[in-house]
């Protein structure tokens, strides 16, 4: 189980967008996830159509008249997707606990009792620096950062890098932090300057997905839905799928065998045939690697994809061979500013694109393309064996 606080000083950066949405895609990729509204807006919580008359106020608090236990302020928003909802109050917390002692701790005394029930927990922390948001830091494992394409958002995270610092000093809790660029608005000059900067800046805390400007975004919100939920087939849902994939991604690395030992065994199996008096001499996982290499060689082909990219930092390649996923086995390798990568697949056509440093984009050098349902341009390629 691991904690992530997505917080930023600034406002209007995608902050509780990213909650939503994050916690709505990490459900629908099976995980059990709590999402946790801290900040006393409650934008979160209206976001979801959730009711707000108990808050962790009720929990936290030792004037409420009524005082509940965690369990019972927890309300499901979705499949495998529950919530904590946030009212007006929670912001008196800070003046009533301004004197006690251990009050940075009070959210990981009451997270004790539940965070063994799920698989992530998010909070969506309050546009400040406070009571609320140190409690939250203190509370997690890593600090999600959404940063908009502005020099503003840009010093909103050096705010927060220094709340992390200080908790990690005198609190002894070291937290790790990840940069998500949102609001990325593509058809704009500005937007490619400023994720330079950023690029340059964080290097390598930035998330690879990149969260684009999106209309369904903020339609969902109106209705009361997680964009998934309102328009799964929308670039805000390709979007945080694809950070969710991601995130699953950087918390448990898939262990993945390289594609040279399948075509090593191809090649011993067809070209030096082993005959029967030999067969005692081989290992048995040798020749069971080479049977069921025979067996498969008919039907195996290699696609070769290719991208002149000399400027990118990250390359994917991703498509319906492995049902849009973004993993490890999909990251394309440099050589000299051409990003390459050769994949064992069944023969048949395939549909892919690149993700170029957050942005997916077609092949420019592939003439088979097909409009998909978002109106971008799918690359076709055909695999032979």
């Amino acid at each position: 189980m691991k904690i992530f606080s997505i917080a930023n000083q600034k406002g209007g950066c995608g902050k509780t967008t990213t909650a939503i949405n994050l916690a709505s895609t990490l459900g629908y990729n099976g995980k059990k996830t709590l999402l946790i509204d801290l900040d006393p807006q409650a934008h979160a919580t209206l976001g979801l159509n959730i009711d707000d008359s108990y808050s962790l106020y009720n929990v936290i608090s030792k004037l409420t008249p009524r005082k509940l236990k965690i369990k019972e302020i927890i309300k499901r928003a979705d499949k495998n997707f529950d919530i904590i909802p946030s009212n007006v109050l929670l912001g008196t917390l800070e003046q009533e606990l301004a004197d006690e002692i251990g009050r940075e701790l009070k959210l990981v005394e009451i997270l004790s009792e539940i965070k063994d029930q799920y698989d992530y927990i998010l909070i969506d922390c309050p546009p400040s620096l406070g009571f609320l948001t140190v409690n939250s830091i203190r509370a997690s494992d890593q600090v999600i950062i959404p940063v908009e394409t502005s020099r503003f958002s840009m010093q909103g995270v050096d705010h927060i890098t220094d709340i992390i610092n200080l908790i990690r000093d005198r609190l002894n809790h070291p937290v790790s932090q990840r940069i998500l660029i949102t609001m990325f608005d593509s058809r704009l000059r500005h937007s490619f300057s400023m994720l330079a900067k950023m690029k340059e800046k964080f290097g390598k805390l930035l998330y690879d997905t990149i969260v684009h400007v999106n209309v369904k975004l903020k339609e969902s919100a109106v209705m009361g839905e997680s964009v998934l939920k309102y328009d799964k087939y929308c670039r805000g849902s390709k979007d945080y799928l694809s950070l969710a994939r991601e995130l699953l991604m950087l918390d448990k690395p898939l262990s993945v065998a390289e594609p040279v030992k399948l075509e090593k065994a191809v090649e011993r199996a067809l070209v030096k045939p082993v005959v029967a008096q030999d067969q005692a001499a081989y290992e048995p996982s040798v020749r069971m690697e080479e049977l069921v290499a025979k067996e498969t060689a008919e039907f195996v082909g290699l696609a070769n994809f290719a991208l002149k990219a000399p400027t990118a930092q990250s390359v994917f390649v991703t498509g319906s061979f492995n049902d849009w996923s973004l993993d490890e086995k999909c990251r394309m390798t440099n050589d000299q500013g051409v990003w390459k990568l050769r994949m064992s697949l069944k023969p048949g056509t395939y549909k892919y694109q690149f993700i170029v440093d957050g942005k997916w984009q077609e092949d420019p050098e592939n003439k088979n393309t097909e409009r998909n349902s978002f109106g971008d341009i799918n690359s076709l390629i055909e695999v032979k064996a």
